[in-house]
């Protein structure tokens, strides 16, 4: 079977040890702060990244605010992680990945999310987000978290 292509994805290559790499994105208080949307995540079943642990997002542009229900998919110290997004915990909405690749200089990261949404769900999120082009937003949300990391990663 073949993964289909992300809707949105980015990459960057970080001087950094891929397992403290991993770390970062799996600290729940990091990743929303390098995260575009994210304002907070937390929590709610498990208190790590494991798979089947489940965290909620608080998440805001401008003065729109909404809560999403993560569960984690895939955990991989120093490798992957990944998770996926509900609303009103039953509609899907997205599915994140980290992919971590080694590589001498440190390793490279790729960001991929793909868009679940049913169709029925598209206006009324967009009004609940403020974004109607949600391709093009998550390429910069990317983009943005990836530069994010890079620093963090790399300056501690």
């Amino acid at each position: 079977m073949t993964t289909p292509t992300p809707d949105a994805h980015g990459s960057v290559a970080i001087a950094a040890d891929p397992a403290a790499v991993y770390a970062l994105l799996t600290d729940l208080p990091t990743l929303a702060s390098l995260a575009e949307e994210a304002e907070s995540m937390r929590w709610r079943k498990g208190t790590g990244a494991a798979p089947g642990a489940v965290f909620s997002g608080e998440n805001r542009n401008g003065s729109r605010t909404w809560t999403t229900k993560c569960t984690v998919t895939a955990a991989d110290p120093g490798r992957a992680f990944a998770f996926d997004v509900h609303s009103a915990g039953i509609v899907p909405i997205a599915h994140w990945r980290y992919d971590i690749e080694p590589t001498a200089e440190g390793c490279t990261v790729t960001e991929s999310t793909w868009d679940r949404r049913p169709r029925w769900i598209l206006k009324p999120a967009a009004m609940t987000t403020g974004i109607s082009d949600r391709t093009a937003a998550n390429f910069e949300h990317i983009r943005l978290t990836l530069q994010r990391l890079k620093q963090r990663a790399e300056t501690g």
